[in-house]
């Protein structure tokens, strides 16, 4: 298994492919990148220069891409609007596919991907790269070591002080279906769900804020914003509850005046344990009558996998094992199940915001 070359597409040769997919990719053995497309060609062409095997193709229409029964897995890496379709017609030409978070734009065009990976019988995975890091790994492993016992509460945290996103069409709400909810919160949300190994929503109320939108004495890390173009919200809050009970907590922002800074991580609370991940990996509980706090530390020794895998990054971590599973080793850690779990959320969320009511699921 370990001799045999994977052929990769990438449909999507912008920042997220640049600086997560190709770079993680180049890093797999025995995977070569030999197709790159983009609506833009010259950022294909950069691509394949940069990342692609010497007789790398690239291509305008992703279509063409999909004909070429060589390639065994292509990397969505396009604007939210777009993951679903060209998953579905990428799956349907008998590709793997990894898909760049969020899953999609709705829970409707998710549950196509999702339905067309069942009939296709390929793979599909999302992007949640949060999964693989250090800290996230060890603490689902003590979740299900059963170390927290039933988690009944819990944090999902992606807050930005003043870090709009500047480029692309992150402020785009038709292209990218919402903003820091649907961006960052969706990765602090898949990160709470998987640990505590709860899908099953029964209803949420959310509320999104436009407050910071027209600023233009902005102190943005990425430089100033175009205050007419900001058609997304900058802030958005979630109240999820599950059908077992357990409450979630999401908050998500872009720009919100707060010192109490945290991007994808979370916290969870059960009956026999804690754990968050606010300054470091954090377990708190009780032990022989006294309160105790742990904190595993992450920079040496300890297992590999762990540690990142010889210092690999979140990303490269991912990349190899998604890889390996097209091989036919384990199947992927992140699940379209599951994703489209997070997408139900996410979607509710904006739909009780939008209402003023709760959003109940089916």
């Amino acid at each position: 298994m370990a001799e045999r070359i994977t052929r990769v597409g990438i449909i999507g040769c912008g920042g997220i492919a640049n600086n997560k997919h190709m770079p993680s990719l180049s890093k797999v053995p025995n995977c070569e990148m030999v197709a790159f497309c983009d609506i833009v060609v010259e950022r294909a062409e950069l691509a394949a220069k940069k990342f692609g095997t010497e007789d790398a193709k690239v291509y305008e229409d992703y279509k063409e891409l999909l004909k070429d029964e060589s390639i065994d897995v292509v990397h969505v890496c396009t604007p939210n609007r777009s993951h679903s379709f060209i998953t579905v017609d990428a799956l349907e030409a008998g590709k793997h596919v990894m898909c760049e978070k969020p899953m999609a734009i709705n829970s409707v065009e998710a549950k196509k991907m999702l339905d067309a990976s069942v009939r296709t019988g390929k793979l599909l995975s999302i992007g949640y790269q949060n999964r693989f890091r250090g800290d996230s790994l060890y603490m689902k492993s003590e979740s299900e070591a059963g170390t927290f016992g039933d988690i009944y509460f819990a944090k999902a945290n992606a807050i930005r002080r003043r870090a709009v996103p500047t480029w692309g069409v992150f402020l785009n709400e038709y292209e990218q279906g919402g903003g820091p909810l649907i961006d960052i919160g969706t990765h602090a949300l898949d990160l709470t769900l998987w640990v505590m190994d709860n899908y099953k929503p029964k209803y949420c109320v959310g509320t999104t804020y436009h407050k910071l939108n027209k600023d233009t004495d902005q102190g943005n890390d990425w430089g100033n914003w175009d205050p007419d173009a900001f058609s997304v919200e900058d802030s958005a809050f979630g109240f999820v509850v599950m059908e077992n009970g357990a409450t979630i907590v999401l908050e998500s922002s872009w720009a919100l005046n707060s010192l109490e800074v945290r991007e994808a991580v979370c916290s969870v609370c059960g009956t026999k344990a804690g754990g968050d991940m606010y300054d470091g990996l954090r377990i708190n509980g009780i032990r022989n009558n006294r309160q105790y706090v742990f904190k595993p530390s992450f920079h040496a020794g300890g297992a590999a996998f762990f540690d990142g895998d010889d210092g690999a990054s979140p990303a490269d971590l991912e990349e190899r094992l998604w890889i390996e599973a097209t091989r036919g080793g384990e199947a992927p850690i992140t699940k379209p199940e599951q994703a489209y779990c997070v997408t139900r959320i996410l979607e509710g969320i904006y739909e009780s915001a939008k209402t003023g009511k709760p959003y109940y699921f089916d």
